[in-house]
């Protein structure tokens, strides 16, 4: 038995016919071959599967495909902007907030949730949002200078070009 399923993801609107208890993250991975997503753990305590949905991080192994029907899902995939890196992206670059990468998705949804809600987070606040996150790589000291990175980047006042300059 199959369920019609719709759902928007990274801006593409996908219709497929899933089986009622296949996780999401095993829907975005096999079916939409968005492999972004990891899956490390299968009991919700890593985050490494963590995408957004309708804006808010949800760790996709804990939600069933047919529960994201006519959801609004972002993963990694989706975070960068015409070929240009999401801040968050650059800051886990730029602050070697990143060893191996695997927790790496799951960190930056994670963090873009946090950022959405709290455009200046505290070296705390990022630390209390990223509990639900491991890394066993890097110790976060670089993942929090990353979060930290994007928020400047955010919130900074963007330059202006006047015609001309944009013209160069």
């Amino acid at each position: 038995m199959s369920t019609k399923i719709t759902v928007t993801v990274n801006g593409a609107k996908h219709i497929d016919k899933v089986e009622p208890r296949l996780l999401l993250v095993y829907y975005l991975r096999d079916v939409l071959k968005l492999t972004g997503t990891h899956v490390g753990c299968d009991t919700s305590s890593c985050g490494a599967c963590t995408i957004l949905v309708d804006g808010k991080a949800t760790k996709s192994c804990t939600m069933l495909a047919v529960q994201a029907d006519k959801c609004k899902i972002t993963t990694i995939e989706g975070m960068a902007t015409n070929g240009e890196l999401h801040p968050l992206q650059e800051g886990f670059n730029q602050c070697h907030g990143l060893q191996c990468g695997f927790c790496t998705p799951g960190m930056i949804m994670t963090a873009a949730d946090l950022l959405k809600n709290n455009k200046k987070p505290s070296e705390e606040q990022i630390r209390a949002a990223l509990e639900g996150n491991f890394c066993r790589c890097t110790g976060y000291h670089n993942i929090v200078k990353a979060v930290q990175y994007a928020a400047d980047k955010m919130s900074a006042p963007r330059a202006r070009k006047t015609k001309k300059e944009a013209a160069l």
